[in-house]
């Protein structure tokens, strides 16, 4: 009876210690290997293996419970808009509706001399610039009848000629402001004398004196050119030559 079991046995020593005789050889092989490191995986067992679910077999809590807003009313129905059927508060009303513009009419830019050539606190020299429309010759005006336009004090002979002015007060007034009108050709500003004088075109230019007015009259229409050109920014020279 012993001789039956040995063999088993012996077969399973046998097969115990080829498996050991192996798994050592690996683990000198790599002890012995250039690696200082040898790094063993231990398997590990879920921890929660085996155990009961502590839920099972519990109710849901909230399972057959009513929703606590099911059914309710809304606290808004039915209750009227506070603004329905009121007017706009605002419509129509426009703040600046009506008023006038405080800018309109006004120049946004000053310039260093004022736009028409004036001499104590008159336009011009004081003469009478309608007289040289109706008159054909110089004539000087008097304080007793004036007119304010264009930033200055216009003076005439008569009540008729300022009266003519008032209506139409760009038709009698001088070109470039009354400046020297062969200065304004050059770029330049100039005062100038009641003397030196013409009507070309229906416009009446001025200019620095009786020599001055020669030079502009040997090309009038090419220095009327140039002086429109030049005219208002001369007006920003630093310079009026007197």
């Amino acid at each position: 009876m012993q001789v039956k079991y040995i063999a088993p046995i012996a077969i399973a020593t046998i097969l115990g210690l080829a498996t050991a005789n192996v798994s050592y050889a690996n683990f000198k092989a790599a002890t012995n290997s250039n690696s200082t490191t040898v790094s063993f995986k231990i398997a590990e067992s879920n921890p929660c293996a085996g155990k009961d679910n502590p839920c099972a077999g519990k109710d849901n809590p909230c399972a057959g419970k009513a929703n606590p807003c099911a059914g309710k009313a809304n606290p808004c129905a039915s209750k009227e808009n506070p603004c329905a059927g009121k007017a706009n508060p605002c419509a129509g009303k426009n703040p600046c509706a009506g008023k006038a513009n405080p800018c309109a009419g006004k120049s946004s830019t000053t310039t260093v001399h004022p736009k028409y050539y004036t001499e104590n606190g008159m336009a011009l020299d004081g003469q009478d610039v309608v007289a040289y429309f109706t008159q054909s010759k110089l004539v000087m005006g008097v304080g007793q009848f004036k007119q304010n336009w264009g930033g200055t004090t216009w003076i005439f002979a008569s009540a008729a000629n300022r009266d003519l002015f008032a209506k139409n007060p760009e038709k009698y007034a001088p070109q470039y402001g009354g400046y020297c009108a062969q200065a304004a050709s050059e770029g330049n500003l100039a005062a100038t004398q009641p003397d030196a004088w013409k009507i070309v075109n229906g416009k009446l230019y001025l200019n620095y004196d009786k020599k001055v007015q020669a030079q502009w009259m040997g090309d009038i229409p090419g220095h009327i050119a140039l002086a429109n050109k030049n005219w208002p920014t001369i007006l920003n020279n630093k310079e009026l030559f007197r």
